[in-house]
Order: structure tokens, then sequence, then C-alpha cells
């Protein structure tokens, strides 16, 4: 039992022989899972919980996601970003851009089912040239990436107060000529491969988005703001489409309002990405999505603006 106390699994509760143990609100989030077994299911068959949880919001209020050894190694990780950007030159800084948005440009889109490969993104960006073989809403797509990062970049504290409209303002850059609606919907949306069904209530929908923002601004550390955002933006699911774009790209202001790189999950595999992302619908469970969060950071930090 005192185990599970240190960490942080059980609360201990009195003293003497009127102590008690009940399961934590972090064990809640962070409980381990087998991941392979648990999607061996088929989506009606995995115990999940199929509707949007209003007690989600209170319990990550009351948890922090990062320990203390992770805040350590994302500060570090932020610190040698920061020593990095400032030694390069504005011409290798801004090819160095470059890349980083191209990369994360395909990859979000790649998670979202667009076709187009990474060299083919490269053309589209470079020489203005789509893929033969590609549609016109795929090159649209990816170029919409290229603006909002761009608009992020050149706003780089939009996110600090965060609020509806900034959702609302980086989504309509995403979806722009896609034929999708900007306003939150009014109608239910279902997601392939889950039992879980988001809100379907305007209203609601806006109510949690409130709530959601108001976690996010309370809280200080800039890496639990962005990774809260990434799933709880996906979990809200508030548009029409685009809600993935918009969560991973509203994270991604929030990392740069706090001085620390962009994530382009260009070495997360899709699938895996998808997984942990249903895991948190279905279970309210963050600690595989986490685990891509922290070694996405990693993997930015050493791999752009060396």
């Amino acid at each position: 039992m005192a185990a599970l106390v240190a960490v942080n699994y059980l609360l201990k509760i009195g003293r003497g022989r009127a102590i008690s143990y009940r399961i934590s609100p972090f064990y809640k989030v962070f409980a381990p899972l087998a991941i392979s077994e648990y999607f061996d299911k088929d989506p009606d068959a995995r115990n999940a919980s199929t509707w949007f949880n209003y007690d989600l919001l209170t319990v990550l209020e009351s948890v922090d996601l990062l320990t203390p050894q992770e805040k350590n190694r994302l500060n570090e990780l932020k610190q040698e970003y920061q020593d990095n950007i400032s030694s390069l030159s504005p011409t290798l800084y801004k090819k160095e851009l470059e890349r980083l948005t191209i990369e994360l440009s395909w990859k979000s889109s790649q998670i979202e089912g667009n076709t187009y490969s990474l060299l083919e993104t490269e053309r589209l960006f470079l020489e203005k040239e789509a893929a033969e073989d590609k549609t016109k809403e795929e090159a649209t797509m990816l170029l919409n990436h290229k603006d909002a990062l761009n608009y992020l970049l050149d706003n780089k504290d939009i996110a600090k107060d965060l609020n509806l409209r900034v959702l609302e303002e980086i989504h309509s850059l995403l979806i722009k000529d896609l034929d999708v609606s900007r306003n939150i919907r009014s109608r239910s949306v279902g997601i392939t491969g889950t039992a879980y069904k988001p809100l379907d209530n305007e209203h609601q929908i806006k109510e949690s988005l409130e709530r959601m923002c108001s976690l996010i601004n309370a809280r200080v550390d800039g890496f639990e703001k962005a990774l809260l955002a990434v799933v709880l933006i996906s979990y809200i699911q508030p548009f029409e489409d685009g809600n993935k774009r918009t969560a991973r790209m509203i994270s991604n202001a929030l990392l740069i309002a706090y001085e620390a790189c962009p994530l382009s999950y260009r070495s997360v595999d899709s699938m895996d990405y998808k997984k942990a992302m249903l895991i948190f619908y279905e279970q309210n469970n963050l600690a595989a999505f986490k685990q891509i969060f922290i070694e996405q950071n990693v993997f930015g930090v050493k791999n752009y603006f060396q």
C-alpha cells in the first residue's frame, strides 16, 4: 500500500486505525493499460465509455499531468531549443523552419488520411506543384497547415489567453476551401473505430470548450497546457471536421507561446497516435498519449534547428 501511495496511485486518508485508502485521480488518468490487448477487441466489446464524461475536466483540474522528472526533462529540452535557435543565422533558421513546416503539415494531414507523401508535400510547398494523382482537397489541407503555422509564428502570444475566438480562428485557417462549416457544430458526429459519441448539443459543446479554456489558462506549465489542448479539443470534437488538426495546431500555439519547439509528430506512427487518442476517448486514460507527447518533444529538439 505504501508503494502505491508513493507513486500516487492511492490516496492515504486519516491516521492510525482510522486510515483508509482510495484510488487517486492520478491513477484514473494514468493507470497502466495493455494497449495491444485492448485493441484486440472490437470497439463494442472494449468496455469503453461511450458518452462524454462531464467529470473529466474536474478530475484533470486536480491532477499534475507531468512528474517532476518529466517537467525537468521537457524544460531542459526547451532550453536546448532556445540555445539552438539563438546560434543560427537567419538563413539557417528559415531553412529549418521550412523543413519543420513541411513535415508537420505532412504528418498531421497523413493522420487524417491524406495520401500525399513527404516528398510530394515538399514539392507542393517549395515548387508549387501539386501531385498529379492526388485531389485538390489534399493539397489544400496541406497548404492550410502551412498558413496556420505561419500565422501562429507571426502571433506568438495568441494562445496565452486561450478562448473560443482563438479556437475558431485557427480552425478556420485549417479548413479554408475544404467545404467544412466554420462554426461550433450543432449536430452529432461519429468517430471511426470507437463507440464513443461526443456531445451533440451546441450549447453543451460551447460550455465544455469554455471550461477547457479555463482549465488550460489556469495551468502554469506550458507543456501541460499543450498536452491538455491536444487531447481535450480532440475529445470534445467541437467542429464538423478538422478537430484533431485544430487540436495539434492549438497545442503548438501554446508551445510557441511558451518558447518551446513546435511538434511535427513526424516520427510517430499514425496508428499509434490514433490508438492513444482512442484510449483517451474511451477510458479517459492519458498515459499512452503523454508518452507520445514527450517523445515528440525530444524528437523535435533533436532533429530541428541544429
